[in-house]
């Protein structure tokens, strides 16, 4: 194990000098598990993510994180890494596709008992029949469980938004769940440069004692998570508690925007803004749009990107702005659904200039030309 020393989490993102390497999603994970200065880790396997927290087992066998166990199955894993951070550990764990299904109970509980785990959710599809192909529709199904939800375009957009989850995650104001999404196989499975912080840098310590409820240590027992009995309670005050309660879940969410900001440089990227076309998309859909555009651009297109690296909180004002000057709104999916646009025309003023689509699923691929003719059909 390579002795490492806790730095100023501004350093690590943005000043200290990082080192290129060609691994996989996979391996980006595990590079980025190496930095978190992590308490413990559970798993359990899934296709694509079982290579993840394989490699962060390994990290455990190095000395690198303090526990790690695999789980029976993967509720039983969300809700070991529930009691694991209420009792003040900083916990990491991933998982996707039917194994998000099977734990789905656990993820309002983590928001609702403000918990600031750090989940990846490698996505894929859910249908019958059976099918381990890039599909990110469990996104959608994700979208109101009170988790901050960050949308990984590549390996190197996972890598820095699983260290930097854990830094928005922990703030006080925050402390709420973050999921890491990244499109299955596309990226967990395929090779590219990583830009990778120094080796011997971590984290600071997570300090449990800053959290807005109660660890759970030996002088808080386990029933002060609820601070009081509501069940036992008349009904008045237990609708009341529940729905004051959901409400702060939601305002975390809306305190997390200046950390993303912070960390992230923003909710969104964007090229050619002030384009008459704009393509918005978040995950690989944005790689794939980066090469319809250039074309477009060739042919003589005006054509610009919005890339979505947030998708809760969403970036409305933002996306407002932006699309009120396009005279067409292109949106690419990995999903049947089209729940990116759906999002999209909930807040933009002019919602019947989103083109929802292309769309592919079930792990079909999408070409550029697919994302193309959208384009040049908005010109017409």
């Amino acid at each position: 194990m390579i002795e490492q020393k806790i730095v100023d989490p501004d350093f690590l993102f943005f000043e200290a000098l990082r080192t290129s390497e060609y691994i996989t999603g996979s391996e980006a994970v595990r590079e980025a598990i190496k930095r978190a200065n992590l308490d413990m880790a559970i798993a359990y396997p899934i296709t694509p993510q079982s290579e993840s927290m394989h490699l962060v087992g390994d990290l455990y066998a190095e000395g690198y994180v303090k526990e790690y166990y695999r789980g029976e199955n993967e509720f039983a894993v969300m809700s070991a890494v529930a009691g694991a951070s209420m009792g003040g550990a900083r916990v990491f764990t991933a998982t996707g596709g039917p194994g998000t299904m099977r734990a789905f109970e656990m993820f309002p509980t983590w928001s609702g008992a403000r918990l600031p785990i750090v989940c990846a959710f490698m996505t894929r599809g859910i249908n019958s029949p059976l099918t381990i192909q890039p599909d990110n529709i469990e996104m959608a199904f994700l979208l109101e469980t009170g988790m901050i939800m960050l949308h990984a375009e590549g390996s190197q957009d996972l890598h820095d938004m699983i260290l930097m989850a854990f830094m928005v995650a922990e703030k006080t104001d925050v402390h709420i769940p973050v999921g890491v999404f990244v499109d299955g196989f596309f990226v967990t499975h395929t090779r590219t440069n990583v830009n990778l912080f120094p080796e011997d840098c971590k984290l600071p310590t997570y300090n449990p004692y800053d959290s807005p409820v109660p660890v759970m240590d030996m002088e808080n027992v386990p029933i002060r998570q609820m601070r009081d009995p509501f069940v036992m309670k008349s009904n008045f005050i237990s609708y009341a508690a529940h729905a004051s309660w959901q409400q702060e879940v939601d305002a975390a969410m809306e305190r997390s925007r200046k950390y993303l900001l912070h960390y992230l440089g923003g909710l969104i990227e964007t090229e050619h803004e002030d384009a008459d076309i704009l393509v918005v998309a978040s995950g690989t859909a944005v790689s794939q749009s980066r090469e319809a555009i250039r074309v477009a651009r060739d042919e003589g297109i005006h054509v610009g990107l919005i890339k979505i690296k947030s998708i809760r909180p969403f970036p409305r004002e933002e996306l407002r702005a932006l699309t009120s000057r396009a005279q067409a709104v292109v949106v690419p999916e990995f999903n049947r659904t089209g729940w990116l646009a759906r999002e999209l025309c909930n807040v933009i003023n002019e919602p019947r200039k989103v083109v929802q689509g292309p769309r592919v699923f079930g792990g079909m691929t999408m070409p550029p030309e697919l994302i193309l003719e959208e384009i040049r059909r908005s010109t017409r």
